[in-house]
């Protein structure tokens, strides 16, 4: 029994103390006896975080929802067993065997084009741009892409920055194929991290690491002084900053709408109906989610390059950030939520829990005076 005391005892200085919230003078005796019903009554709180348990738009932009299985009868499962020889045993090497060409051709041509035309720089870049978007044509065959754009073809102007939503790293092989973009990307390890730091450095891709606060200023340097720049390659930017699942839009970060330029905003839309090209890097490696695109039937998505906005008189970078995010919502389909992309890399902030339990002790602290 004694046990059972000193347990509790110590349970109890875990517990979070209201007292440690309000003044000191402030506590008064309550004058007749508090009901939990007069605490549920006058908690905001706790309705609010009832709300976020049964309705959390949060966690749910970054789900992948798996596709109902179908294959659930005697009728269906050998027709499904068929499908899985003919992705694996069929479509997956013929798939390797086209990528693989692709990036023999790409090599054999890169190579020398970047270091016997170094005198050159104008014919060596727009040849460099020219065999990136043929090695992105190449992955993007190697899934049996099927994208469909609509719009006029973007093109290189000073003073211009476009901006999509996020679903994959496959995003940018999608929009690369047709124009070469120099994209703003978080810095990855492995082969990917190689490819950043060669072949796309030949385009003008900025990388940053989102846990170091000194890229951040880096980088807004440089895209001040890329937008600038008549000869650059056009500037793409996600501003979500993370890959959300295609059904909603989390909020744009502003650094891409201050920057005084015009904003030609892209929307990108999946169709799940063959495969989910959301990537879960919490989940799977980047080589994981091409392997599951590789051994899927098709990759099907749309691409809609939507009218240039310009900052309108009287409206801060955020509203800016806010109204062309609408716009692409509302073109692919997708469900705007208030939500910062960065919180799924880090947790709430100590101020932001301490500013809801002092909100909380205070209602209770009416409660008790009004009693």
């Amino acid at each position: 029994m004694s046990k059972l005391t000193s347990s509790s005892s110590e349970l109890d200085l875990d517990r979070p103390n209201i007292e440690d919230y309000l003044p000191t003078d402030s506590i008064q005796e309550p004058h007749a006896k508090l009901r939990l019903r007069d605490l549920l009554d006058i908690s905001p709180t706790l309705t609010e975080a009832a709300g976020a348990i049964v309705d959390d738009s949060f966690t749910r932009c970054f789900k992948s929802n798996p596709p109902e299985p179908w294959n659930w009868n005697v009728y269906l499962f050998p027709l499904w067993c068929l499908g899985v020889v003919v992705r694996y045993g069929i479509l997956f090497p013929g798939r390797v065997l086209i990528l693989t060409f692709g990036w023999i051709i790409f090599l054999s041509c890169y190579i020398p084009v970047h270091l016997l035309l170094k005198g050159h720089d104008k014919l060596r870049k727009r040849l460099e741009r020219a065999l990136v978007e043929l090695i992105c044509s190449f992955f993007v065959a190697s899934w049996t892409g099927v994208v469909k754009y609509h719009g006029p073809r973007p093109c290189a102007r000073p003073k211009q920055v476009f901006v999509a939503n996020h679903t994959s790293m496959i995003d940018f092989i999608v929009l690369e194929q047709m124009t070469a973009f120099a994209v703003i990307m978080q810095k990855h390890p492995g082969w990917v991290g190689l490819l950043q730091s060669t072949i796309l450095e030949s385009v003008g891709c900025i990388w940053f690491n989102r846990s170091e606060a000194k890229d951040r200023e880096i980088v807004a340097r440089k895209l001040r002084e890329h937008v600038e720049g008549a000869d650059n390659n056009p500037l793409l930017i996600f501003p979500e900053g993370t890959c959300v699942n295609n059904h909603y839009t989390v909020m744009f970060k502003k650094g891409a709408f201050e920057l005084g330029s015009t904003v030609c905003p892209i929307a990108i839309k999946y169709n799940k109906i063959f495969v989910d090209a959301f990537w879960n890097s919490r989940k799977q490696s980047f080589t994981t989610h091409l392997l599951q695109l590789m051994t899927s039937w098709a990759v099907v998505c749309d691409v809609w390059y939507l009218e240039p906005q310009n900052m309108k008189p009287g409206e801060t970078p955020i509203e800016f950030a806010e109204r062309v995010r609408g716009i692409i919502s509302v073109r692919a389909g997708l469900k705007m939520v208030p939500w910062d992309g960065y919180l799924k890399y880090s947790r709430p902030s100590p101020k932001h829990r301490e500013s809801k339990q002092q909100c909380f002790a205070e209602s209770v602290l009416r409660r008790l005076e009004e009693k």
